[in-house]
């Protein structure tokens, strides 16, 4: 099963998305409180002076009075909303703040289990998260009557890169042996790295051992492409060949312990073999 190395980062909360869209709203009536308290202003001031300029008819001071109250009382509302958006607005900050130390606490919590059951050089599934896949399909395999095949593969000789190039050389051959495995198993299917140059393959719902059989000589004839490396200033183009066993179940075992037993007995006797693999006997 191939492994999503992207973090996984939640999406902003509908609080305060519904909080941000409040804000913009009053931040909008207050824009017409006060457009509309400034038009009572208006209209109060030329009342004003055309009253000033001629003889006044009964009534129109109260109704003048009325307007100037009505006038005080939309300037507090937009005196009022300037104060809740300010609030709403510090509300908001407030709950971003949050919600990225959620993002981040929830982002380092997904790392340190991705950590947990990933090899830290190649990122491939370690052997906890391989073991916890092949009990799965074990599982699965004697509920639906299903075939199940766990490849031992390791890579012949590997010791002398270190020793002729350096560990930075080795490891960066793990790596591109690890990305070529990675491109080469089905999405169902697990590659992990069982440790130093031994790597395991979990193969679900098998067929027959012809398949098989295809698919151990891909894998082979995909380590065995030469893997390029920097060794100081030099470029390296090393080749590498690999032996790989492979047990069935429920032909060579009905637990994890015994497939991977059994495809690693089988694994060195295929570095006897002249086609660098074998099937568990």
């Amino acid at each position: 099963m191939k492994t999503n190395p992207n973090a996984n980062v939640p999406e902003r909360s509908k609080p305060v998305k519904a909080l941000t869209k409040v804000l913009g709203d009053t931040k909008k009536v207050k824009v017409l409180v006060d457009e509309a308290a400034q038009d009572l202003s208006s209209v109060n001031s030329d009342l004003k002076q055309g009253l000033e300029a001629r003889s006044r008819p009964p009534g129109i001071e109260k109704a003048l009075e009325k307007s100037e109250t009505v006038e005080d009382k939309v300037q507090e509302a937009a005196d009022k909303l300037s104060i809740v958006n300010a609030a709403l607005k510090a509300e908001v900050h407030e709950r971003h703040v949050l919600e990225s130390k959620l993002e981040a606490v929830t982002e380092r919590e997904e790392a340190s289990r991705h950590a947990a059951v990933h090899d830290s050089l190649t990122g491939l599934p370690n052997r906890v998260l391989f073991n916890d896949r092949l009990e799965h399909g074990l599982a699965q395999a004697k509920r639906h009557g299903w075939n199940l095949a766990v490849m031992f593969i390791d890579l012949d000789d590997f010791k002398k890169i270190n020793d002729s190039y350096g560990h930075d050389a080795g490891d960066s051959v793990l790596k591109t042996i690890a990305t070529r495995l990675t491109e080469t198993v089905r999405d169902d299917d697990t590659v992990s790295r069982h440790g130093g140059d031994e790597f395991l393959y979990l193969l679900t719902a098998v067929t027959n051992e012809q398949d098989l059989s295809v698919v151990a000589e891909k894998i082979i004839a995909s380590i065995q492409a030469p893997c390029q490396f920097q060794v100081g200033d030099r470029t390296v183009n090393q080749s590498i060949s690999a032996s790989l066993g492979i047990s069935i179940f429920p032909k060579d075992g009905d637990t994890a312990e015994a497939l991977i037993q059994g495809a690693d007995k089988a694994m060195y006797r295929a570095k006897k073999s002249s086609c660098r693999y074998a099937f568990a006997q």
